[in-house]
This record gives structure tokens, C-alpha cells and sequence, in this order.
């Protein structure tokens, strides 16, 4: 009894310290008088206005051990005038000679950093980061949904400098209020939050502590007073941009394009930045260039679903939080969003036929003539966010060096979306809209394959009570879709539908239709706040007419789901861990009749241990499951029962020298399919200014059944399949080279092998046969031919001794190699000089088996295609 009685106080008194730390804590700028010398931002604060206020301090640990006393003294000043807030940041340490400074681009920083985070807005959901490492290195972001989204990509422009001295070091911020956005009135109350991480111990501290299992973040903050008759300040910027641009490639003498080996331009635009409101703030581009951008990594998609690469365009990527709209927002079970950024820009839809003695001079992007997007909040509380965008009709030259002829590859078009959100209960309720709309001017026939008008449009809702720990809410979309017969009737049959499919009772492809409507949305129930235990249920459904694909982002339609999730977690280091995670998933769907596709679930595990390694471990499950794509439009194709494991574990994240291995295997039932993938992550820092990062990777599968090909049979569809032995190996390297926080060099490159060795041809006889083996039936020596010369499969698909089919050999290789070489040199705030050097190599062979040796060599020996490119940008302030 006295065990449980002091148990009992042990967890009061802990209770307690709890509430304590959670009251709300106060601090009170300080104003510079007009003829008082502001902050030399030097980093060392010895300034006179430093010395008129006192130190604030008090920092609690978040990590490891909530609530305790911080091992090292913090402590912060906070001064302001018409234009500027200043931060003064002391943080002291025992050791100073332990303080790690990694030098590395912005946004990217390591080692010990301090921060503060503005609610200026004062709605509880909406924050500005404004961080700082030892070395001197910004990162910046903009907080929204309190916590749940953060950009990592918003670039403001501010000032800072570090020091580091015998008491440890010291951090002096400038940021201008162009750059915070607030309301207009005398007497301004702002949250704040000053964040410290201490990096060898991987210890976070908080002036306003809050807790691990708090069902919130900006709704947290401390409260930042004295900020009174401050006028808010609209950004006026310009940055005008030219880039000169040099590609050497491989003499091609019969083609007329690439007949020199080389070719030049010479490009310019502009950008701009406009606060048009106390809170709204307008960005533009006129003939946007993303040439210093990172290339997409390779790969080889066998699926029938078009494959989701992520945005990198620093235009787009700013703001796209507002802007998103995915049909489930929480997980990544469903990746349906109503806007994708790619499709702006992208690469033209059509290839135009040609003769045996044409060339084709084809453009890999369509050109962005223009772009506006208007994002921030108005003085009523509303989220906006607004973009419009207008690419250029796209032309495809074909010559056979004495001929020329153009074709049509891409219509002009219009791209435009509308975002709006408005949150009540002070950020406990929130209710927003979406629409967006694609407009083509079709004005070839070629094109007519193409939607001519594209619109979807949306709402949302979300509640949370009870200290943001429970939360319920919904989704609601619809789509509609215009233009030419072939257009629709290609809808109906693309992979998300595929309505011709024979057992599809509920779809009919009809050909008179110009025009298609679809519907979706999601429900959902999630507790996530306080205690060891969350949990949530998801039900989504996606009309078979559903089509986001002409601004947004989706692979399937006619499909109910329903996802369910329960997960543990400690709040507290014990034993030998610091952090451990459960979580256990279960799904099922089905499509919109009514008939069950799949029903899976499955168990992982994430540890983070003392010593600061990490390991993690999963398994997933599907039961036997039909697949409505694996006939590229036939009828379901029932797939086996299916097991999948994974592991992973990743060395002391704090060294200098890094290790990450994993692996992850998949069975299905009847050996119908196996894969095996391995990766490894080795990171090396032999210096503070050079970070070296190599990923290779291998996977290895094997299916038997892929799909080849689809023969008409007297008037009746019959599929071929086979049996499919992948390879893929790809090679990540990157290094990172700071020479200061403002001049970088940074290679990126991955050399890129993927295989397919296709054996054992088949027919598909029974799709859905209970017994594996009847679904399927293979072909007898005597049923195919194959013309080693031509590289031709012939195929008696009846055995009557006459060939009805045709293929060309399916084996692959694909070889690439793509790297990047990009220095960066900030030189002054927001203006940047880059020097660029893009190199690609690229072939297809019909080849099969992997061989290391002689696939690298031939990858090696590719005659490259060099980009050489200089990109200079100056802001003008206005």
C-alpha cells in the first residue's frame, strides 16, 4: 500500500509540473527609440541597445526527458522598430570546444541551432521560422494547420550572424516585417517560441515547452506583447534573371538537328514579389527558368499507372500547402491531390509520326509563359491562395534534311486554381473550398485525344476538441470533364476506369459522350492528442467518372476503401530506448459494385535507442486480391495472397561517419511472385564544410505473370502474359561542399541499370479460377516462333499451324546516367549567381539477363549529353 501511495504522488507530482509548464508564458518586446543606434548584426551582442532590457530564459527540454530543466542556459532578447525585429539569442555551454558547426546550404543545417517561431497572424495555426546553426547557416519556413504542414521552401529575406565565444555561442537576428505578414492595429499580440537544439546530445529546449503528445504546435505558443503601432510593411521586389546556355551532344550526320553536336541560347525573365495587402502577397514569373533544378531520378514502370515524380521548382514549391487539396489528408494510403504542379510546364503530350528518313526536333518542356500566384490570409481570417498560368502552344520540327513540316505537340493552355480556408474556435474548427479549372485551345485534330475543358472543385471540414486531441472531418470532390468524342471515350478507357473491361456490369465505354462527371471524398475520426495511444478510422470512395488528371494528381477510380490505424507510442526514454513506436493498419476496398478487391493490414515497429541508433521493422499482408489493371483493360485478374517484411537500421545520426542499411522482401502464394530489394545510405563529413552521401541499391523480382500484349482472336480479346526476371541497380552519390553559408557546390549523380528477361509465354484462360493454375495456360514449343533476325515472336494462338499474333521481343535494358554539378553563390540577399554542368547518357537494348561487368562498361562507354549553363538573378527592391 505505501508502494501504491507513492506511486500515486510520484504521478500527481508529475501531473502537476505538467500544467505548469503548459500556462502560458509572456514576454514584451522592447521598441527602439528614433534617435537610438539600432543592432549591428554581428553577432556579438555588445550593442547599447542591448544593454537597456533584461534576459528572458527558463527553457525546459522537449527531448529526451519532457519537462526537466535544460542541460545548458538559454536565454534571448527580443527589440523592434518601424521596419525590424531584432533577436539576440545567448546559448551558453560548459564545453564550448563541443559545439558542432557544420557548414552546408541553407535550409539543409546540422549541428547546434537556435530559432524563433511568429504566430504574427495571432490564429493559433499559422507560424514564421526563422532558425540559425552554430555555423551560421538560416533555414526558414512557414508553419500551417498548427503544426501539420510546413514549407520548407519559403526563402524570406533576413539577416543573421553567429559567434562563438568562451561562454558558448551567440546568435543576432534582423527580420524585416516585408517578410511577416499582420494585421493593422496599435496594439499587436503575437505567439512566440524560441527553440534551442543542443546536437551531441539530440537534446530540444523550449522557452514555452510543449509537450510531446500535445494535440497542436502554433496553438501552443508562448504570447510575444510590446510589438504596439508597428505599421505592416508590403514586400515590392523584382528579379530579373538571364542564363546563357551551351549543350554539347553526339554528331548524328543524316540529322539535321544534331548535325553540329552542339547548340547555344540565350534566355531571360523575370520574377517578382508584391504585397498587395497588409496580409496578401502577389508572386510572379514571366518566363520562369528551372535549370539549376535537380533532375528526377530514373526508373522503369512496367505498372499501368503514370508514375508521381515530386515537385522541385522553387516557384511551385512555395505555397503549395494552401494550394493542396488531396483527397485524404492524413497518410500516404491515398496520394489523390486536385492540384499536381508537374502538369504545368510538363512535357508535351504528342508524338507525331514520322517516316524512316525523319528526324523529329521535339521540345522537352512546354514553355510557362507566365505564372501569378496570390497567397495569405485577409483580415477576416481566410487562407488564400490563388495561381494562374498560361503555357505556350508547343511545335514539333520534322525534317529529312531537305523537307521541313511542323506538327502540333501541345495546345496553348490555361491552368488556374482557387484555394480558400477559414478556421473558427480559435483554430478548432476549420471549413475551406477548392476549385480549379484547365482550359485548351485545341485547334488540331492530332490534340482532339486531349480534354479541351477540365474542372474540379472541392470542399473540406474539419473539427478537433478536447485540447485538439480528438479530431473528425470530411472531403467532398467533384470533377467534370468537356471535349471531342475521342477524348472522352479515351477517359473512359484509360487505366483509373478502364470501363470496356468485360466484367464490369456497372461500365459501358459510351462513344457520343463529349462530356464525364465524377464525385469523391473521405470521412474520417482520428485521436491524436494527449497519451500513449492514437487511433483513427478512414473511409474514402472514388465514382468511376472521377478524373483529376488535367491539373491534378490520380491513379485509380471506382473504388470504396476503408483504412483503420491504431498506434503506440512512448512519450518518455526508458530501458534502453529514447523513443519507441507500434503501429498496426488495416485496410479493405472494394469497387463501386460492390465487389472486394483486397483486404490487408499490417504491423511495424521504429526504436530509437540511447546510444542514438535506430532500427525499425514491418510486415505487411494482402489477402488474395483482384487487379483491374494487370489486363490493361480485360477482366479482373485475381493475384494471390501476399506477405511483405521490411527492416532497416541507421548508425549514430550525430557522427562525422553514417551507416543506413535495409532490406525488404515480398512472397505471394503458388510462386506467383517474389521481389528482394537491399539499400544502403553511407554519409561521411571529413570536414565541417563537406558532407559525402553514396546510395546504392539493388532489387531483384520475379513475376509470372506479366502482362505483353492483348491479340484480337476473331473478333475476342485474349491476353498474353509471361514470366518476367527484373533487375534494377541504381547508385546515388552527392556531395556537398559549404564553402560559407552563401557559396555552395553540390554533385549529384546516379548511375541507372534496369533488366527484364521475359520467358515462359502464356495465355490468360480463366482470370478469376479459384485454382491458380487454371488461370492461365502456357504455350507449347510448337505454338511459338521466334525470328532471331527480325527480334519477332509469332504466336498460334488456336493451334491450327497458322501464326495469329505478333510481338516484338519484350526483353529490355535501360541504361542511364544522370548527374548534376551546382554552384551557388548568394551574393547578395536574394540575388544568386549559378554555374551549372547537366550530364546524361541514356540507351535501350533489347537484352535481358543482368551482367554487372559488362552492363556498367557499356553504361560507361555512352557518349554523354553535356549542359553547361550560367544563371544570374538580382533583386530589386522597390
Amino acid at each position: 500500500m505505501k508502494g501504491l501511495k507513492t506511486i500515486l504522488i510520484l504521478k500527481l507530482t508529475f501531473l502537476l509540473s505538467i500544467s505548469i509548464f503548459a500556462q502560458d508564458k509572456t514576454y514584451k518586446s522592447s521598441g527602439i527609440g528614433e534617435n537610438e543606434a539600432t543592432p549591428i548584426i554581428d553577432g556579438i551582442l555588445d550593442d547599447p541597445a542591448w544593454e537597456k532590457i533584461q534576459w528572458s530564459n527558463d527553457f525546459l527540454q522537449r527531448e529526451p526527458y519532457e519537462g526537466r530543466k535544460a542541460s545548458q542556459e538559454t536565454s534571448f532578447k527580443i527589440l523592434h522598430d518601424n521596419d525590424f525585429l531584432y533577436i539576440a539569442i545567448r546559448a551558453y555551454d560548459n564545453n564550448p570546444d563541443s559545439i558542432v558547426a557544420r557548414l552546408s546550404r541553407r535550409d539543409n543545417s546540422e549541428g547546434d541551432n537556435v530559432g524563433i517561431q511568429i504566430d504574427s497572424y495571432n490564429d493559433k495555426r499559422t507560424a514564421f521560422v526563422f532558425s540559425v546553426s552554430a555555423a551560421g547557416v538560416k533555414s526558414d519556413r512557414i508553419i500551417s494547420d498548427d503544426g501539420n504542414n510546413s514549407d520548407n521552401n519559403w526563402d524570406p529575406i533576413w539577416y543573421v550572424n553567429t559567434n562563438i565565444d568562451s561562454l558558448g555561442w551567440t546568435a543576432e537576428m534582423k527580420i524585416p516585417f516585408t517578410q511577416v505578414r499582420f494585421s493593422k492595429k496599435g496594439q499587436q499580440k503575437w505567439g512566440l517560441q524560441i527553440t534551442r537544439n543542443i546536437y551531441r546530445y539530440d537534446e530540444e529546449v523550449h522557452w514555452k515547452l510543449i509537450p510531446k503528445d500535445a494535440g497542436g504546435w502554433v496553438s501552443k505558443f508562448g504570447t510575444l506583447n510590446g510589438m504596439n503601432n508597428i505599421e505592416p510593411q508590403k514586400e515590392k521586389s523584382l528579379t530579373p534573371y538571364t542564363v546563357a546556355k551551351l549543350e554539347r551532344f553526339q554528331k548524328e550526320t543524316d540529322n539535321p538537328f544534331r548535325s553540329s553536336g552542339q547548340s547555344k541560347n540565350i534566355n531571360a525573365g523575370l520574377n517578382g514579389k508584391f504585397g498587395l495587402t497588409n496580409n496578401l502577397t502577389l508572386d510572379m514569373a514571366i518566363n520562369p527558368d528551372f535549370g539549376q533544378v535537380e533532375a528526377d531520378p530514373s526508373e522503369v514502370n512496367l505498372t499501368a499507372y503514370e508514375t508521381f515524380f515530386n515537385e522541385k521548382r522553387p516557384f511551385f514549391i512555395e505555397g503549395s500547402n494552401i494550394m493542396n487539396f488531396r483527397l485524404m489528408s492524413f497518410g500516404d494510403f491515398m496520394n489523390d491531390n486536385l492540384f499536381y504542379s508537374r502538369r504545368i510546364g510538363r512535357s508535351p503530350s504528342y508524338y507525331p509520326e514520322t517516316t524512316d528518313n525523319e528526324y523529329i526536333k521535339k521540345p522537352d518542356n512546354t514553355t510557362i509563359l507566365g505564372a501569378l500566384k496570390l497567397t495569405g490570409k485577409t483580415k477576416n481570417g481566410w487562407s488564400v491562395g490563388i495561381l494562374e498560368s498560361m503555357t505556350q502552344k508547343e511545335k514539333a520540327e520534322i525534317s529529312d534534311g531537305d523537307n521541313t513540316r511542323y506538327a502540333t505537340v501541345e495546345p496553348l493552355s490555361n491552368y488556374f486554381l482557387g484555394r480558400v480556408e477559414k478556421d473558427f474556435n480559435e483554430g478548432n474548427t476549420l471549413f475551406g473550398g477548392i476549385f480549379t479549372s484547365t482550359t485548351r485551345k485545341i485547334d488540331s485534330d492530332n490534340l482532339n485525344f486531349m480534354h479541351d475543358h477540365a474542372y474540379t472543385g472541392g470542399v473540406n471540414f474539419q473539427h478537433q476538441w478536447k485540447d485538439k486531441t480528438y479530431l473528425v472531418g470530411g472531403r467532398a470532390i467533384m470533377s467534370h470533364v468537356r471535349g471531342d468524342e475521342n477524348a472522352i471515350i479515351n477517359t473512359q478507357r484509360s487505366s483509373a476506369r478502364y470501363y470496356q473491361r468485360p466484367d464490369a456490369s456497372h461500365l459501358s465505354v459510351d462513344s457520343a459522350k463529349n462530356a464525364l462527371t465524377g464525385h469523391a471524398g473521405s470521412l474520417m475520426f482520428l485521436k491524436l492528442g494527449s497519451g500513449n495511444f492514437q487511433y483513427g478510422v478512414f473511409l474514402n470512395w472514388k465514382s468511376p467518372g472521377l478524373e483529376l488528371n488535367d491539373m491534378g494528381y490520380q491513379q485509380d477510380a471506382d473504388q470504396l476503401s476503408q483504412l483503420s490505424f491504431a498506434s503506440y507510442r512512448t512519450l518518455e526514454p526508458f530501458s534502453i530506448f529514447r523513443r519507441f513506436n507500434i503501429n498496426v493498419n488495416q485496410w479493405q476496398i472494394w469497387d463501386y459494385a460492390g465487389t472486394s478487391l483486397v483486404t490487408g493490414g499490417n504491423f511495424q515497429m521504429h526504436m530509437n535507442f540511447k546510444n542514438y541508433w535506430e532500427f525499425g521493422y514491418g510486415i505487411n499482408g494482402n489477402s488474395a486480391s483482384l487487379n483491374k489493371t494487370a489486363l490493361r483493360g480485360g477482366p479482373y485478374l485475381k493475384e494471390p495472397a501476399s506477405i511483405n517484411y521490411w527492416w532497416y537500421v541507421n548508425t549514430d545520426h550525430r557522427k562525422d561517419f553514417r551507416l543506413g542499411f535495409g532490406n525488404s522482401q515480398n512472397w505471394s502464394k503458388y510462386n506467383h511472385s517474389h521481389s528482394n530489394s537491399i539499400w544502403t545510405e553511407i554519409s561521411y563529413r571529413p570536414h565541417n564544410t563537406v558532407d559525402i552521401a553514396l546510395n546504392p541499391s539493388v532489387d531483384f523480382s520475379k513475376n509470372n505473370l506479366q502482362y505483353v500484349s492483348t491479340a484480337d482472336q476473331h473478333g475476342e480479346n485474349k491476353y498474353l502474359m509471361a514470366s518476367i526476371d527484373r533487375t534494377t541497380l541504381r547508385m546515388s552519390l552527392r556531395i556537398d561542399l559549404s564553402l560559407t553559408s552563401e557559396l555552395s557546390l553540390q554533385y549529384w549523380g546516379q548511375p541507372f541499370i534496369a533488366t527484364g528477361d521475359y520467358s515462359n509465354f502464356k495465355q490468360i484462360t480463366k482470370s478469376t479460377a479459384e485454382n491458380y493454375n487454371d488461370r492461365f495456360a502456357d504455350f507449347t514449343d510448337e505454338q511459338i516462333n521466334y525470328i532471331e533476325e527480325d527480334q519477332l515472336y509469332e504466336f498460334d494462338m488456336n493451334s491450327d499451324g497458322t501464326a495469329d499474333h505478333s510481338i516484338s521481343h519484350p526483353n529490355f535494358k535501360v541504361f542511364q546516367f544522370k548527374s548534376n554539378l551546382v554552384a551557388r553563390w548568394e551574393y547578395i540577399p536574394g540575388s544568386t549567381l549559378y554555374l551549372v554542368w547537366s550530364q546524361n547518357k541514356d540507351d535501350y537494348i533489347s537484352d535481358g539477363p543482368f551482367q554487372f561487368n559488362q552492363d556498367m562498361k557499356h553504361l560507361n562507354n555512352l557518349f554523354p549529353h553535356n549542359v553547361f549553363l550560367i544563371k544570374l538573378t538580382y533583386r530589386l527592391g522597390m
